[in-house]
């Protein structure tokens, strides 16, 4: 079962580039838990799916020489969902499809593969921890640099350059 989850459902078994494989899974996923029960769905599974992914990921690592396998994708999907929050939580706070705001899915799919393949700052830092904590962290922590990617091109796309 850890196998399973760690690896999503074997999506981290793709080649090449798993993590990117990883978060494009991730995608559809989003949208059925928004259009399942909104923003709220989409926050609660990421939380819950952080904690299963970090045990999991702990399980498949125990006394193994890599602490951070390419096939274990789960910590791109929770990193993925982080990425996309602020285009949940705008979506229902609005009331309006998720659908619409197809440039924040984008800008948060492509924000987010950046800041988890650059791992500058403290996602480099989280990633060098070697443990699976670590392996979660670091893409939490790149999801939130995206989400915040996000917002800001969203602040700027209807704030500025609407006016």
């Amino acid at each position: 079962m850890t196998r399973v989850i760690a690896t999503f459902l074997y999506v981290g078994l793709l080649r090449p580039a798993p993590g990117t494989w990883g978060s494009l899974a991730a995608l559809p996923i989003a949208w059925a838990l928004h259009q399942t029960g909104g923003f709220p769905a989409l926050a609660l599974a990421t939380v819950v799916v952080f904690f299963v992914g970090w045990w999991a990921t702990h399980r498949e690592t125990l006394g193994q020489p890599d602490h951070d396998p390419s096939e274990i994708v789960i910590d791109e999907v929770v990193g993925q969902w982080v990425s996309l929050l602020p285009v949940s939580a705008g979506a229902w706070a609005n009331g309006v499809d998720i659908t619409r705001l197809w440039p924040g899915w984008v800008v948060a799919f492509l924000a987010f593969r950046l800041f988890d393949i650059w791992k500058p700052g403290p996602i480099g830092w989280a990633d060098r921890k070697a443990t699976a904590l670590g392996v979660m962290l670091d893409d939490v922590i790149a999801g939130i640099f995206a989400a915040l990617v996000g917002i800001a091109g969203a602040g700027l796309a209807h704030g500025v350059l609407m006016k």
